[in-house]
C-alpha cells in the first residue's frame, strides 16, 4: 500500500488534472501520470494500473465529444476498437510475466524518448494528407500495435494512435485527434481487463 503526505497527494491531483486535459485534447496525458506516481513511490506495474483509470475516464468523455461534434462517427469505428482492446489484453499479459526490475529500467528511457519526439516532432497540421494505408490495412497493423503497447506500458499510446492517423492514414491532427479516442478508450479497458 502506497502512503503518501499531503504534498505528493496535491502533486498527483495536480498531475492528473493536467494529464485529463492533455488526454482530451491530444492523447499522451500518460507521459505525465506515470512518472509522477514512479517518484511518488509506486512500483511500476501500480503506476501503469492506475493511469489505465485515468486514461480510460479521459478517452470515454473526449470520445464522446468528439463524436457529438460531428468529427468522428464512432460505430465506425467498433471494428477497429475490439482489435485494440483485444490487443491491450494481449500485451498486458505480457507485462504479468516481464520481472519488475526490467520495467523499472526501461520505463524512464521510453518516458524520456517519447518526450524528446513530440518535443522535437515538426509538421503535424490540420490538413489531410495522402493516406498510405487503407482502412482496413489500418486496422490490421498500426491498430493492434498501438493496441498492444498500451496493454504493455502505455505511456503516450493516445499520441502514438493520433500519430499513426496522421502520417498513415491520411488524417489531419483534429480528425486524428477524434478518430484516436475510442481506440484508446478500448486499449485502456483491455489493460485493465
Amino acid at each position: 500500500m502506497l502512503e503518501v503526505g499531503i504534498e505528493t497527494l496535491l502533486l498527483l491531483m495536480a498531475a492528473g488534472f493536467v494529464a485529463g486535459f492533455i488526454d482530451a485534447v491530444a492523447g499522451g496525458g500518460g507521459l505525465i501520470t506515470v512518472p509522477v506516481l514512479l517518484l511518488a513511490g509506486a512500483n511500476p506495474v501500480t503506476a501503469l494500473a492506475t493511469n489505465k483509470i485515468q486514461g480510460l475516464f479521459g478517452a470515454a468523455t473526449a470520445a464522446r465529444a468528439y463524436a457529438k461534434g460531428g468529427h468522428v462517427k464512432l460505430r465506425d469505428q467498433a471494428g477497429s476498437a475490439l482489435i485494440a482492446f483485444v490487443a491491450s489484453i494481449l500485451g498486458a499479459l505480457l507485462i504479468t510475466i516481464l520481472p519488475t526490475g526490467w520495467i523499472r529500467m526501461i520505463l524512464p528511457v521510453l518516458l524520456i524518448g517519447i518526450a524528446l519526439f513530440f518535443a522535437f516532432k515538426k509538421g503535424l497540421g490540420d490538413q489531410d494528407r495522402t493516406r498510405r494505408l487503407g482502412p482496413a490495412t489500418f486496422a490490421l497493423t498500426m491498430v493492434p500495435l498501438c493496441g498492444a503497447y498500451d496493454g504493455l506500458l502505455g505511456p503516450g499510446a493516445g499520441s502514438f494512435y493520433m500519430l499513426a492517423f496522421v502520417s498513415l492514414a491520411g488524417y489531419g491532427i483534429l480528425k486524428a485527434t477524434a478518430h484516436t479516442k475510442l481506440l484508446n478508450l478500448a486499449s485502456n479497458a483491455g489493460a485493465l481487463c
